[in-house]
């Protein structure tokens, strides 16, 4: 359909996360579509969905998450970014001012490791000839024999207990049980980045939070091109009927009221959300775990049962201890914390990537980001961002599991890893730590069939996408923003019958010095 076609065509956007927030801006900037025709819905008060980020000095700030990105393997994110000017330069866009920051400010992590305040060794991998082998294998093997094989499946228990498994997993948030698949996924997309895995040099930032640097630009954005958002406005049911052989969503049902579409409009939804239900704890009160799931799966669950080719949500939803992790930002109103941190790790804010505390029972990691991280953040305000990736553990010093912990219990066990018992008083003198636990962070993670997560454009239907993290786009990492924003750009350019490239898949596992330079890490 041309442009002149589409004058009076209007897109429905159910989401207003990442993926969402990107599929307004490929509608408007590929597709030519006019904002004005454009609907942005959501049950959330405000749009970024897990790319949150609030709270201010006095309260503590928050966010649920903290994103690396790659040059090489982001290359959707990048396109987005390109779109969208910088609201602090009006003469550069927001890709330009991402990788001028990362000129500036490049990781180099001296500290990848870190065990009874110490500095330890994360060069060698510590990898037997058996586990080295097992990961030859999977690079090589099809998806199909891998089957819903877990992680643990394949390698030895020495395997996790290995370097190359603490710096691999803190950085991937991957656990045994885990899916082989998305694990050879990551082994593929990343395969030319093994060498750094200790160091991380890899890795680039956003000059903000995720929030600041993304979202506020991009709404803002939108606003101006005269897209409709819609907040606090739940989408109960999507209706098809049969149209040209194929099934055509003719309403929008929502909590209040119906939307009736014409054959000519076009629904993108996003299906399942890694961050609902999350439960925000504070300095003196642990997390609430999850006791009444919220209305958040019901959609996709309600679409899988009419449409087959919707897959199974309860794969991802039903299991909630196998996938859930707590996070923390804490907050600091004096330099103390940062500045002891830079002493023992020789990196500054912004320059050392995640600091993973080797055989901790939690298995806690912390990043300290170049600051300010929020934009409206005081000069002598301090924010870093971590998690544990085994809640579910009790704590080398606070014998407790992660999930039943305060804000100031989490603190204390940060303290003792990383030695500075002696500062106790001084750090915790300031500090705001807020404790978040996540029930789905990784579901998108689990042992899962091919099936059982839809294609961007789902088998028999016609003006219907999904987007997000639960779609399925063959070869593709999940829990990487370049999926979310990926699949955005994939289902704009099918629903409009777009000729315009995606950006290819990054992976250079064929790349014989990639090979080379691999086989020397794994020997290390």
């Amino acid at each position: 359909m041309n442009q002149g076609g589409r004058k009076n065509q209007r897109a429905y956007i159910i989401g207003s996360g990442i993926a969402g927030l990107a599929t307004a801006v490929f509608l408007i900037k590929d597709g030519g579509m006019k904002g004005e025709n454009i609907n942005i819905i959501d049950n959330r008060p405000q749009a970024g969905g897990s790319f949150d980020g609030q709270g201010s000095a006095k309260t503590g700030y928050l966010c649920r998450g903290y994103r690396i990105f790659e040059r090489s393997v982001h290359v959707s994110v990048y396109d987005l970014l390109s779109k969208i000017p910088s609201p602090r330069n009006p003469k550069k866009n927001l890709r330009q001012e991402f990788f001028d920051f990362n000129r500036k400010v490049k990781v180099h992590a001296k500290a990848r490791l870190i065990e009874k305040g110490k500095i330890v060794d994360a060069y060698h991998m510590g990898l037997n000839w058996r586990d080295r082998w097992a990961i030859f294998k999977m690079l090589v093997t099809p998806e199909r024999f891998l089957g819903t094989n877990p992680i643990s499946y394949y390698f030895t228990p020495a395997f996790f207990k290995s370097n190359f498994w603490i710096e691999w997993a803190t950085t991937c948030s991957f656990e045994p049980r885990h899916s082989a698949i998305e694990m050879k996924r990551y082994l593929e997309r990343l395969f030319h980045n093994a060498p750094v895995l200790d160091t991380l040099e890899c890795v680039l930032k956003t000059p903000f939070c995720e929030h600041d640097f993304f979202v506020l630009p991009i709404v803002e954005w939108l606003k101006v091109q005269g897209v409709k958002f819609r907040q606090n406005s739940q989408v109960t049911d999507i209706q098809f009927n049969s149209a040209r052989g194929k099934k055509s969503v003719e309403t929008i049902v929502l909590k209040r009221g119906k939307i009736k579409l014409s054959l000519a409009d076009l629904v993108f939804y996003t299906n399942g959300t890694i961050t609902t239900d999350s439960s925000v704890g504070s300095m003196t009160r642990a997390p609430k775990p999850v006791k009444n799931k919220s209305a958040t799966w019901d959609l996709w669950k309600k679409l899988a049962q009419r449409l087959p080719s919707m897959g199974r949500p309860d794969v991802f939803s039903d299991t909630i201890k196998k996938s859930e992790w707590t996070g923390f930002t804490i907050t600091f109103n004096d330099a103390t914390f940062f500045e002891l941190l830079e002493k023992l790790t020789g990196n500054k804010p912004g320059t050392g990537g995640a600091i993973t505390f080797k055989n901790s029972g939690w298995l806690l990691s912390i990043d300290l980001p170049h600051q300010p991280y929020f934009i409206d953040q005081p000069k002598n305000t301090f924010v870093c961002w971590g998690y544990g990736l085994l809640p579910h553990s009790q704590g080398d010093y606070i014998k407790k599991k992660m999930i039943e912990c305060t804000g100031r219990e989490i603190l204390e066990e940060l303290i003792y890893q990383l030695g500075l018992q002696q500062q106790k008083r001084a750090i915790m003198r300031r500090a705001i730590c807020l404790p978040v636990l996540m029930p789905y962070i990784t579901s998108q993670f689990l042992p899962r069939q091919k099936s059982d997560r839809p294609e961007v454009i789902p088998k028999g239907t016609r003006n219907f996408a999904c987007l997000g993290q639960y779609v399925e786009i063959p070869h593709e990492v999940v829990f990487m923003v370049e999926c979310s924003v990926r699949s955005a750009k994939l289902a704009v350019k099918s629903l409009l019958g777009l000729t315009n490239e995606i950006p290819p898949l990054y992976q250079r596992k064929y790349n014989l010095e990639c090979v080379y330079n691999a086989l020397k890490m794994f020997l290390r």
